[in-house]
């Protein structure tokens, strides 16, 4: 789903000013090649033993006082769920793990592109990462910034299957393009001030860019069995 003119663009401006100077950090640089930049905290980054690592939460913490110091007059992911509820009948709300807030979300700058992966925290975690039971989930991103060529974010109709494995990289989070074979897809050019939601469970990646930093603010959202919208970082 992609919605045009989620925010005003002059709020996209005015968050991506704020992170100009901001001190981005990478994931993790043996799992993520080519490196990815960002600005907050992931869970991804502190999975341990099929559950969530005790430090995640110090970190979660020093991300929101990061996010403080931009000097922003607003949370930027609290305008994102507020603008998802205006249509939505249930409630949006940061979820929680053992009754703590998770990270809101990220700033994600993927300059070199992501390699082809999914994402599934039926999969990737035991039991229910959050303090509910998730019946769906989606990706979220909400364009900054974007290069002048290339960023594209591609998505297969192509779901994890036990022999996709032989196409995992050796100590990475992603696949090679092997594993989608010839699987039907779409290719979508990002634009500035443009939200897209996509079910993380199809394979997708994106592109590398040229010519101007591709940002997006990006977090993790799911569906409860109670009609809520859970989002986290």
């Amino acid at each position: 789903m992609r919605v045009p003119e989620f925010v005003p663009k002059a709020v996209c401006e005015e968050i991506l000013h704020a992170l100009e100077n901001a001190p981005f950090d990478s994931y993790g640089r043996q799992r993520v090649q080519p490196p990815v930049m960002r600005f907050g905290v992931g869970v991804s980054d502190h999975r341990a033993e099929g559950g969530v690592a005790e430090g995640y939460w110090s970190a979660v913490e020093a991300a929101r006082r990061a996010w403080q110091r931009l000097g922003l007059p607003y949370d930027p992911f609290e305008e994102c769920r507020e603008a998802l509820s205006a249509d939505w009948p249930g409630a949006v709300a940061v979820g929680r793990r053992g009754g703590r807030e998770m990270a809101p979300g990220v700033a994600r700058e993927p300059n070199y592109g992501f390699r082809v992966h999914f994402d599934d925290a039926l999969r990737e975690f035991e039991g229910d990462l959050l303090d509910a039971t998730l019946v769906a989930q989606f990706a979220f991103n909400l364009y900054l910034s974007v290069p002048e060529t290339g960023g594209e974010t591609v998505i297969w109709r192509h779901r994890w299957h036990p022999r996709d494995e032989t196409f995992r990289l050796p100590q990475s989070y992603g696949y090679a393009e092997g594993a989608v074979g010839d699987a039907e897809s779409v290719e979508i050019k990002p634009r500035v001030a443009e939200a897209l939601l996509l079910d993380p469970r199809n394979f997708h990646a994106v592109r590398a860019g040229r010519g101007a930093r591709r940002i997006a603010l990006g977090f993790s959202m799911g569906l409860t069995a109670t009609g809520e919208l859970l989002t986290w970082g």
